[in-house]
């Protein structure tokens, strides 16, 4: 299909066609320096101070007259016939940040802006569908995506120029955001049937491209034939992780697909695997104090981060960690998972149960001021120990970054002693509880569905684990708090905040929090979080489901947009088609329903074709992938939650790895409301003890009672059905 590109540009014109080549910032390219913390000291306010959003409230100073996304805009636009100026970006963008103080905050730019077009802010994160759609014009328009987003929009919404940053005056090649306004605007008076045109093409590219027809396709084992080939092509051989060669930078934490090759039972993809989860512990992306994984790395070192922290990254990483863990015992792996669950419970969950989004790259108008060190400072802090501490970590009075030191492990063997090992213990809680004394970054106090279900996956694979029961009890709080003020009848809200949830959830909504939900049921075994599961599956297949048996991401009473998008290809998060299979998968397994387990396998399907040719592109795909062929067990733990011997059996079920498999322990205080939710739970009694049913669709070997037989009975395969 062919990409519209030559009709942006013709409707342009070339000198605003230079701004095609601007950087995208909030996701290639992390660093910059402006003064931009928002102050508001007496300055009037703009609609966006009464939108929930800690985002939009960001720009409430802004001399800019900003709508929030809604039919009243809309309306205006086509009112007044003027173009939409569409601004996307989300609380912890830097570079979103920099747009604000340079050009939003500015009186003339806004001028321009307030007399030419309708300005419209939205929060990528609560309105992800409208983010996908205008990011995918982006593409179309030969761009590589990023934040802040800009397009400029017919007042239909329809899309004929976008971009990502732009300065306030023309900086070396790139246009300045005030010359691309004009041009525009321009354009919109004397050229209007051009860009009409161009907008009319543009909008039936993205109708055909962001919800492709699917030809479906069997999934076989033969699906993972080019795993290993394509990571190896992209993997740095000397730093880990995954990127372009030769300089391998930015670098992103590509967690499912360090899970995809985990399970590959292959010693050159455990060796991918590992290496790259070791460089990331001993990096600057990975907070050494306080635990928890900012954004990503702007180098191939994984030396200096991007520094916001997202939930959705550590919430991704907990279970990376932890399988690592599982596969090699290696204590570090486990230690980290634990640290960044810690900083989570510490730092991201408010006092009602959910988690918060993020916290900012910035304080103080600075982009990691709050995580950086001069070695002065950790002198005076630490004094005779300062010199073990700065090999550790890497410090020196010139810096590692503008000047400062940004911690990293620089020499992890120079604390091996168990004495050296205590002082180190010792100086990080030094540095730490210094550290707690600046003034901290914004958090962004929203919660989100689909990131807190991803969340309850962590915390309950922590429990499983690492036998922490702080991680449970975080865990039940957060899934009552979604369910109480998140969802009802099934259907899913996508975010709440300032005391209200809002906007109609999306497919990633349903399927995380469904899949958290389902987590949730195995390790804690209540009923409650089984049929909510349920409950909510059933909704998203009769709302979202796709005739090809893909999954589109709005509902089918949801809001109607330009287009309709339906995709695969994975993100900074998993897709909502691959968190669909997987919920899908397991929620069939554990409901004993086929026809649930059957939308699973029809989503993989769908997108046979996608995990053939680029499973790099779709590894939580293709994790869904690796569990429907892995012939994937039901086990049932059938005895007391009290005896040791069932808890030693629930140890070996839980931690089997990798088998594919969703596990139950089966009691009196659970079994009649079980009963009713499935068959699975029916006929499975204790045998002169605790015992363990492993099933396969339904089809059950003789119950065992011994972990050792456990662990052998859930490596029988079975019928493959």
């Amino acid at each position: 299909m062919r990409k519209p590109l030559a009709v942006i540009r013709s409707v342009v014109g070339v000198a605003v066609a230079l701004s095609l080549m601007v950087v995208p910032p909030c996701q290639e390219h992390g660093h910059g320096k402006a003064n931009t913390a928002q102050h508001g000291q007496g300055k009037p306010v703009n609609r966006l101070a009464k939108e929930s959003s800690p985002y939009l409230r960001q720009h409430q100073y802004n001399p800019v007259d900003w709508h929030a996304w809604g039919p009243e805009a809309l309306a205006l636009a086509k009112k007044l016939d003027k173009p939409i100026f569409l601004s996307i970006g989300y609380s912890a963008c830097h570079w979103c940040h920099v747009m604000a103080s340079e050009s939003f905050s500015d009186p003339e730019i806004a001028k321009l802006m307030n007399d030419k077009f309708i300005c419209i802010k939205v929060d990528r994160e609560e309105r992800p569908d409208i983010d996908e759609i205008y990011m995918g014009a982006l593409h179309a328009m030969g761009q590589r995506g990023g934040w802040p987003l800009s397009a400029w929009l017919t007042p239909t919404g329809r899309p004929f120029y976008g971009g990502t940053y732009f300065p306030p005056e023309d900086r070396g090649q790139r246009p300045g955001f005030r010359r691309v306004c004009t041009s525009l605007a321009n354009s919109w008076k004397d050229r209007r049937e051009d860009v009409l045109k161009g907008a009319d093409d543009l909008t039936n590219y993205l109708q055909k491209s962001l919800a492709p027809p699917l030809v479906a396709g069997e999934p076989t084992t033969a699906l993972l034939d080019k795993v290993l080939v394509q990571s190896r092509e992209r993997f740095d051989p000397v730093h880990g992780g995954f990127g372009s060669a030769p300089h391998y930078a930015p670098k992103f934490p590509h967690s499912t697909e360090l899970m995809v090759l985990m399970r590959l039972r292959d010693k050159a993809a455990d060796e991918m695997a590992h290496k790259t989860l070791h460089k990331m512990r001993r990096g600057g992306m990975h907070d050494q104090l306080g635990g928890g994984f900012h954004r990503y790395s702007t180098d191939r070192l994984w030396l200096v981060p991007h520094f916001e922290k997202m939930l959705y990254d550590n919430a991704l990483l907990v279970p990376c960690y932890l399988e690592g863990y599982l596969q090699t015992k290696e204590q570090r792996f486990a230690e980290v998972a634990r640290t960044t669950l810690d900083y989570l419970l510490r730092e991201m969950q408010s006092e009602a149960g959910g988690f918060w989004s993020s916290q900012d790259a910035q304080s103080e108008g600075v982009e990691g001021k709050f995580f950086v060190w001069q070695l002065a400072e950790v002198q005076q802090l630490l004094g005779a120990d300062t010199d073990m501490v700065a090999k550790v970590f890497g410090i020196t009075a010139a810096g590692n970054w503008d000047h400062k030191n940004v911690l990293w492990l620089a020499q992890e063997e120079a604390a091996a002693t168990e004495v050296l090992g205590e002082a180190l213990a010792k100086a990080r809680k030094i540095l730490l509880a210094a550290r707690e004394k600046r003034i901290k970054m914004g958090t962004d106090d929203k919660v989100l569905a689909s990131w807190n279900g991803m969340t309850l996956t962590a915390l309950c694979d922590g429990y499983r684990v690492l036998g922490d029961a702080r991680y449970l009890k975080a865990a039940k709080k957060c899934a009552s708090f979604l369910l109480e003020h998140l969802v009802k009848d099934g259907r899913v809200h996508r975010s709440f905040q300032g005391n209200s949830a809002r906007h109609q959830g999306y497919l990633e909504d349903h399927t995380a929090l469904a899949g958290g939900l389902l987590s949730l049921f195995e390790v804690d075994s209540d009923p409650r979080w089984l049929s909510a599961a349920r409950d909510i599956l059933e909704q998203t297949a009769q709302h979202f489901r796709a005739e090809d048996g893909a999954f589109y991401f709005t509902a089918d009473d949801h809001e109607a947009l330009v287009a309709r998008t339906k995709s695969g290809a994975e993100g900074a998060t998993p897709s909502g088609n691959a968190l669909a299979a997987s919920a899908f998968l397991r929620g069939g397994l554990l409901l004993g329903d086929e026809r649930l387990y059957g939308y699973g396998v029809g989503v993989l399907r769908a997108y046979h074709k996608l995990l053939q040719d680029s499973p790099g592109a779709a590894s939580s795909l293709m994790l869904a992938a690796q569990f429907h062929l892995g012939q994937p067990k039901e086990v049932v733990i059938a005895g007391d939650p009290n005896d040791p011997r069932t808890r030693k059996l629930l140890h070996e079920a839980w931690n089997a790895f990798p088998q594919p498999r969703v596990v139950t322990l089966l009691y009196d205080g659970n079994r009649e409301a079980l009963e009713k939710l499935s068959a699975v739970f029916r006929g499975k009694h204790p045998v002169a003890g605790p015992a363990a049913y492993v099933c396969e669709r339904g089809t059950c070997l003789a119950p065992v009672t011994d972990p050792a037989a456990l662990a052998a009975a859930l490596q029988v395969q079975g019928s493959g059905k």
